[in-house]
Parts: structure tokens; sequence; C-alpha cells
């Protein structure tokens, strides 16, 4: 699977091409309708490549994409404060754990060619809701690849529970790590409580 998402003063496009063992190539692009920083764009294109080869049931899977900042936070070898980001991480490794083998590699952006190629164009084509003619099917996403990737809590409190209790005691919750913990603080940062209400 080959990735990688595109921003510039048109819009954001986000490009994914699935390559079978037989060599079969499968291109997809989308154009991202929803304020995206280039590297977030990059995480949507992994997320939408890694949901497509979970749909056509793929076990085994080999990520490519010339985001060094991407491969290096999803194998855990880089941190990152940015809130905006830490969701598409944590939505990825979710997404890993559907599959029996996957690795991920950087390659250099000459190497990533042709999917720079669908992320560009789709960024930069306006795409009225009417066209006459579309060539290439491009979706359109409204909302981070994130969003519709929420599990359901065990506990059965609602997933802003933890930082609602945080900012009202200043306690964590029981049996949570210290880099949860440091997650917790770092998102509590974007929160506060009027009348009981976050």
């Amino acid at each position: 699977m080959f990735f990688d998402g595109a921003a510039n003063y048109k819009g954001v496009g986000i490009g994914v091409v699935l390559v079978s063992e037989t060599g079969q190539h499968y291109p997809v692009s989308a154009k991202l309708r929803f304020p995206s920083a280039n590297n977030m764009a990059e995480y949507e294109a992994c997320i939408l490549g890694l949901r497509l080869t979970i749909d056509m049931n793929v076990q085994e899977l080999l990520a490519i994409g010339d985001s060094d900042i991407l491969v290096h936070q999803i194998l855990g070898e880089w941190a990152t404060k940015n809130t905006k980001i830490l969701p598409y991480m944590y939505c990825v490794q979710e997404l890993i754990k559907r599959f029996t083998k996957i690795e991920f590699k950087h390659v250099p952006r000459i190497q990533n060619e042709f999917v720079e190629a669908l992320a560009t164009l789709s960024s930069m084509i306006q795409h009225p809701s009417k066209n006459f003619i579309d060539p290439i099917p491009i979706g359109i996403h409204k909302q981070p690849a994130y969003c519709a990737h929420v599990e359901e809590e065990s506990d059965e409190n609602p997933w802003f529970h933890d930082i609602k209790e945080y900012l009202a005691k200043g306690e964590y919750p029981e049996h949570v790590t210290h880099t949860q913990m440091r997650t917790l603080r770092r998102l509590a940062n974007h929160f506060f409580q009027s009348g009981g209400i976050l």
C-alpha cells in the first residue's frame, strides 16, 4: 500500500494505491473538505488505505509513505505533543491490530510519485456537486478519518468522562500508564468546566 497527502493553496487531497501480490493496482483518492495540515493529510491517507485493505480482508500488509514523521510516530520511535495528531495516531494503532502482519516503510518522495500525483490532483480539483466528466473517481471527506473510529467505552461512561474527572478532582483513573496520564493532562488543557458542563 502506497499513501500520500497533499496540502496546497487550493485544498487538501489524499491518495492511496493498493498493489496486490499479482501486481494489480487499485488507485483511490479523496478531497478533504475540512481544515487539515500536511501531517494530518498524511494520516488521512494512511487511514484510508488501512480501511480499504481491511475491507478487502488483507491480513499482511506493507505500508509505504514518504512522511518520515508519520512512519516514526506509528512505530513508536518518535512521540508527538500535537493534540491534532494524537487522535490519528490512536486510530492507526487500533486499525493495525486487525492485521496478522504489518510493516511501515519510509521512502523518498521520488519513489512515491504516483500517489503524490493522485493526492495533488484531488487537492486541486474544486469538484462541484454536478460534474459532467469524472475520469477518476475522487471521494469527498467532510470530517477527519478518526471521527468514525470511536470505540464503545467498556465502562459505559462518555468519552470525556476522564477529562471531566481530572478537571474536577485532579485525579487520574485507576490503572493508567504514565503515557496515558500525560495524554490526559494534554487533552484537559483544551477544556474547562462551567456549571458542571465540560
